[in-house]
């Protein structure tokens, strides 16, 4: 059975650098006999955590939106590819909603010890239109965390600096050809 590798994407721009980088990793997942399948963040309809404590009882998010079928399927994903462009030294605001609305996830294994999938192999991928010394820390250390919190092993990260015009990311065959070894090796349980 091909095992399912989720890709979302933070990104707000369809078809933009971050994507081009994302599409050539989900690329590498099929070619490694895997289901990759794209998720973008930017478009679907969710609210961002209000630390209610609401998830401190069951484990589960008190919100109801389109993020709430997306947790199952990170359950039953066996594979995780995310990928934000830089804004700031940060993640995109929607993957940073995304993130914070992990603490359901958080909750489930640190405070109620529920049942919980094993741990898998998880992939941060981002691309940056600068060239900054710590340019991807934050992000990369706030994706390691996000990830960890749903049961996803940080397998990986895959960072490109200095792609600053739409659809330059096309160009960088070094960095897509990492990407697309990055997604198969995910696939094929390499990571």
């Amino acid at each position: 059975m091909q095992p399912l590798i989720l890709g979302l994407l933070g990104s707000p721009r369809k078809g933009g650098n971050t994507e081009i980088l994302l599409a050539a990793a989900l690329e590498g997942v099929r070619g490694g006999g895997g289901r990759g399948e794209l998720i973008r963040l930017n478009d679907l309809r969710f609210s961002p955590c209000q630390n209610c404590g609401g998830c401190a009882k069951t484990g589960r998010c008190v919100l109801d939106d389109d993020l709430t079928p997306l947790y199952e399927r990170c359950d039953m994903a066996e594979g995780l590819l995310l990928a934000s462009p830089i804004y700031f030294y940060g993640v995109s605001a929607q993957t940073k909603a995304f993130i914070d609305r992990m603490q359901a996830f958080w909750t489930r294994k640190y405070r109620l010890d529920l049942p919980r999938p094993p741990q898998r192999p998880a992939v941060f991928l981002s691309v940056a239109a600068t060239h900054g010394r710590k340019l991807f820390a934050g992000a990369a250390l706030e994706a390691r965390y996000g990830l960890d919190a749903m049961d996803f092993r940080y397998a990986g990260e895959l960072l490109v600096g200095g792609v600053d015009v739409r659809g330059a990311m096309a160009q960088r065959e070094e960095a897509l050809a990492r990407a697309a070894a990055l997604g198969r090796d995910l696939a094929l349980g390499r990571l």
